[in-house]
């Protein structure tokens, strides 16, 4: 039976495949609703991402434009799909950071506020009164313990760790390129995960970027914390990506 046979009405009935339809709607979500495309890298001793920066009116002010968060001090986040959705569950993923630190006394792992964030993005495919969050979720991290952590959560409630991830417009053809810098066993240095990343996405995007159309938020050992790199910092990267070729 097709979608027209009315089980995309609702939320919570099954396909005769077995297939939530509006489950996979939240997914399409992610890749066109605002036609971006997000990479990121787990280094040896950094994580970075990099993600599309478009200002939809010329009267905006682009500072206000962001889709990287910091959810505490050590872990950042990286949005893909929808702002409004995106800027809720940061809200929500802060308030689960913020609780777990008072009762616990030490920040939240990056895996654990990742597991928290599935199971609130599961339990909005089960109920007819949400909807899911169309957005997808790239949580980075460095801590003592586990070094560089890069995990990504998807609308219907999976988490995984990954040594590189994608979401976005161009997704798939991301996901192949990161594929051959892993496979490449390169010491990827701080410098270097972060010129692959940018480097991936312009090859993957079919354009050299200026400073002002991306965003590059990275944690490595080198700095504490979650941090943006200045335009600045990311044209200085760029020249080196334009050198090596």
């Amino acid at each position: 039976m097709s979608r027209g046979s009315g089980y995309d009405r609702h939320i919570t009935i099954f396909s005769p495949e077995g297939r939530l339809h509006q489950v996979e709607y939240a997914f399409q979500a992610v890749k066109k609703n605002q036609n971006m495309t997000s990479v990121a890298l787990r280094g040896d001793d950094t994580v970075c991402c990099v993600t599309q920066k478009k200002v939809p009116d010329k009267l905006m002010d682009g500072n206000f434009v962001t889709h990287l968060y910091n959810i505490t001090p050590n872990v950042g986040c990286l949005m893909t799909g929808m702002s409004g959705d995106a800027r809720a569950l940061v809200y929500r993923a802060r308030e689960i950071a913020s609780k777990f630190k008072d009762k616990n006394g030490y920040e939240i792992p990056c895996h654990y506020l990742a597991l928290k964030l599935a199971n609130i993005g599961q339990v909005y495919t089960q109920h007819a009164y949400m909807r899911p969050y169309g957005v997808s979720t790239m949580l980075v991290s460095i801590d003592d313990e586990k070094g560089p952590s890069l995990f990504q959560i998807d609308p219907a409630g999976n988490y995984f760790g990954y040594k590189a991830a994608a979401a976005g417009t161009k997704d798939q053809e991301a996901m192949n390129a990161l594929e051959k810098i892993v496979k490449k066993k390169i010491q990827l240095t701080e410098a270097e995960t972060i010129q692959q990343a940018i480097g991936c996405l312009q090859a993957v995007m079919g354009m050299d970027f200026k400073p002002t159309d991306i965003e590059v938020g990275v944690v490595s050992k080198s700095k504490s914390g979650f941090y943006r790199l200045t335009e600045a910092e990311i044209d200085t990267h760029l020249t080196a990506i334009a050198e090596k070729d």
